[in-house]
């Protein structure tokens, strides 16, 4: 009865011989890993990665070093704190490790501009008040686990905290920001007020919520995760080493094999293996380690060190100058406010010591080495930065001209006023144009005393000198200077404005009415539209149209000669000859230097 089925039979009894075999061969074979694949970054929709279940006790990942990439030093001045983010404001040698260790939601590009970081995307509300952030799901820890909200949302919570042990400004900051986790990939924040700078006070970086699980705002100081970092970035911390068994000599990092399986590090080379910070008490004996070929680079970090490393690589040529544009504007800014000095609200007079100094020949006989000539408000290079802006041209006739109608437009007014005539123009004992004195107004420059800045001064004061002007320098100690400045005790003084921290390039603080006197517009320099322009560009969220708002004014800061900008910082890396790839960009932070790293290598 069975024989129609015979075939049948034999081909069944022959699959179940073949399936029982291909059970017992499976059993002896390792499963393969599974290799996750991250989407394209174009892609609209990102699929779900799997779930990962932490493993505290698992060994660390395996890195596969490049060939022939060796390892970069780099010296630095001074001792780590902690390498944590939300510390790293504290400590410029904290700042350089950690930017290469952690990431933020978002990071700078090479006009200060923020894009994407840990963040995919984002979505502003209308009202400039939400902004909603799609994280990315291809981004592990250096411990293998993935990145999610809940580590964002954590990290958020220990600086809102009132408990929050890291610099005042910044706890006082995020305290005003309402955050809050809707998903694993998504998360959204909510501000008291719109804010221009939101994006780049998201560069700060993110802490494994995982690694730090229980951890109050109060204990993460004195947390082990501070000198055993676990973060996103290109290198992870291999080890700290010691010379004496107390002070940390030396910083090793290797590249992070997480990181390296990246779309980002797959575009770049990431030719160096190992990234070595040594750590040095002072500036000579970083300068001398550079000059012995101990270290490969040394970044100058103030005036003081700019002019012996140019002089460095004069001397010894298998050394490199690699010069990019400090984050500061150095300027002479006016009292507008104080009585004796209310003549600066001329802008006929600022407009003739605008027209009389020649910037150019002062910059060249006195820092011609460690600063370039300043054409704006803004700093050279930022995405705000207006390249075609134009100052006055030098013409020293024509400043005497608007110098003389200054002075008899004043007098008029003088002789008009009643019953209460405006504060007489002078400085000193000595009245302001008259037979008394042969100079039509005098004042005095308050500066620094430091080499390079006096230098300067008295050479403006030479200059302005020739105008009917009499000028005099003021030289006081660095302490005294900052003094006066905060009590507005000054005619008119050379200054540095610094961004700080941030790639951002609001000036509000410096120009806005507002700011005076309890802020950083130390002159209490008053003009409307001015201020005007600042807020709308500090409250508008888009970039672009911020732009517009900064074009203008930047051309009225310069048309009105608010203050006279005269030179930005040159920022300074010496590098030895077999150190490539090295680029320097907009430098939001001295730490902005390695946002090209992937593409350094060492020979």
């Amino acid at each position: 009865m069975l024989r129609g089925f015979r075939w049948q039979l034999i081909a069944l009894f022959l699959a179940g011989i073949l399936f029982i075999a291909g059970l017992i061969v499976r059993g002896m074979d390792t499963p393969p890993v599974p290799t996750i694949t991250p989407p394209p970054t174009d892609s609209a929709v990102i699929p779900s990665l799997p779930t990962l279940t932490p493993n505290p006790t698992a060994p660390p990942l395996a890195v596969t070093l490049t060939s022939g990439g060796g390892t970069y030093r780099e010296a630095l001045v001074g001792q780590i704190g902690r390498l944590n983010p939300l510390f790293a404001d504290l400590n410029p040698v904290d700042r350089d490790i950690t930017a290469l260790i952690y990431e933020g939601l978002t990071k700078t590009d090479q006009y200060g501009e923020p894009i994407p970081g840990l963040a995919q995307s984002w979505v502003i509300s209308a009202d400039g008040l939400e902004y909603i952030f799609t994280l990315r799901q291809d981004v592990l820890w250096q411990d293998g686990l993935p990145f999610t909200a809940a580590d964002v949302a954590y990290t958020m919570a220990l600086l809102r905290s009132p408990d929050f042990p890291g610099s005042d400004g910044l706890g006082t900051f995020w305290r005003t920001i309402e955050t809050e986790q809707l998903g694993d990939y998504l998360i959204r924040f909510r501000l008291t007020q719109p804010l221009g700078t939101f994006l780049d006070r998201l560069t700060i970086g993110i802490l494994p919520e995982h690694a730090l699980r229980g951890t109050t705002a109060a204990g993460i100081a004195s947390h082990p995760i501070n000198f055993a970092p676990i973060g996103t970035g290109a290198y992870q911390l291999e080890a700290l080493r010691s010379d004496d068994g107390q002070r940390v000599s030396a910083v090793d990092l290797r590249l992070a094999p997480v990181y390296r399986q990246r779309p980002e590090g797959q575009e770049h080379a990431f030719a160096l293996d190992r990234i070595t910070f040594h750590l040095y008490e002072t500036f000579d004996f970083a300068y001398t380690a550079l000059q012995n070929g101990a270290v490969d680079a040394l970044a100058a970090r103030d005036w003081s060190e700019r002019d012996p490393l140019f002089r460095l690589t004069l001397n010894q040529p298998n050394l490199t100058m690699i010069n990019g544009i400090e984050p500061t504007l150095g300027a002479i800014i006016f009292n507008w406010a104080a009585d004796d000095t209310r003549y600066f609200r001329e802008q006929r007079l600022r407009m003739a010591l605008d027209m009389g100094l020649d910037r150019t020949a002062a910059l060249e006989r006195t820092m011609s080495n460690v600063a370039i000539q300043a054409n704006s408000p803004m700093i050279r290079g930022s995405w705000a930065y207006l390249p075609d802006l134009v100052p006055p041209a030098y013409d020293p006739n024509n400043a005497r001209t608007l110098i003389q109608q200054t002075a008899d437009r004043i007098a008029r007014l003088n002789d008009d006023a009643t019953p209460a005539p405006t504060p007489e123009v002078t400085a000193g004992d000595t009245p302001i144009g008259t037979a008394e004195s042969s100079a039509l107004f005098s004042f005095t420059i308050l500066t620094p005393d430091v080499p390079a800045l006096v230098n300067l001064t008295n050479e403006i004061a030479t200059q302005w000198s020739q105008l009917n002007v009499n000028v005099g320098v003021e030289v006081v100690d660095v302490a005294t200077y900052e003094a006066r400045l905060r009590s507005h005790d000054f005619d008119a003084a050379v200054i540095e404005y610094a961004l700080g921290n941030s790639a951002d390039p609001d000036v509000y603080a410096f120009w806005h009415q507002g700011q005076y006197p309890d802020g950083e517009n130390y002159g209490g320099a008053d003009d409307r539209r001015i201020s005007e322009l600042l807020e709308r560009a500090r409250r508008e969220p888009y970039g672009i149209n911020r732009m517009g708002d900064y074009q203008a004014f930047q051309r009225l800061f310069v048309e009105r000669a608010i203050a006279i900008p005269l030179y930005y910082p040159i920022y300074t890396l010496v590098t030895r000859a077999n150190v490539s790839g090295v680029q320097l960009g907009y430098l939001g932070t001295p730490a902005d230097r390695f946002r090209t790293v992937g593409d350094w290598s060492v020979s």
